[in-house]
């Protein structure tokens, strides 16, 4: 598994200044994509315990409201178990701050059931459509987005939007 770059403080991923994991891969290819760099699964750096100490360390700053993790694709195949661990690792060591993520693929048809949702306190799920681009959306690209209350959707077994 491989991860594209590590931003030390981060505004514009989630609220507050947070630290951002962009992981390396994705076969979506979104049509203007805002990040294609992230789409090859060869390039980017290797994702290693390491670089979960990296990360930790750079969240252990009281400043720092949370992690983001997105990509590329931190939910491919070739890269959920590295998310995974990314994930547990900082909700064990943080418990009181927030993991967000976003992810082409959609909570209630492929994700709600993976291990790693456990640890996601926000999801911006959903692909990006160039044609539902809305400049004035928060957090998200496109209108087909959703912004998800992670763990008030898996507790009421019913996606509820983060406010």
């Amino acid at each position: 598994m491989k991860y594209n770059i590590v931003r030390k403080m981060d505004i514009s991923n989630g609220p507050g200044v947070r630290v951002s994991v962009f992981m390396q891969g994705c076969e979506f290819h979104c049509k203007n994509c805002f990040n294609p760099e992230t789409w090859s699964f060869e390039g980017g750096k290797d994702f290693t315990q390491g670089t979960i100490d990296e990360v930790l360390d750079l969240c252990n700053q009281d400043y720092i409201k949370g992690l983001s993790i997105l990509g590329g694709e931190p939910m491919h195949p070739k890269n959920i178990e590295g998310t995974t661990k990314l994930a547990k690792a900082f909700k064990e060591k943080y418990p009181n701050k927030n993991l967000w993520m976003w992810s082409g693929f959609q909570f209630d048809k492929d994700l709600k059931d993976k291990e790693v949702m456990k640890y996601v306190d926000v999801l911006v799920d959903g692909r990006y459509v160039d044609e539902l681009h809305n400049p004035t959306l928060k957090w998200k690209g496109s209108s087909n987005q959703r912004v998800i209350d992670v763990q008030k959707s898996l507790k009421e077994n019913k996606i509820t939007f983060w406010e």
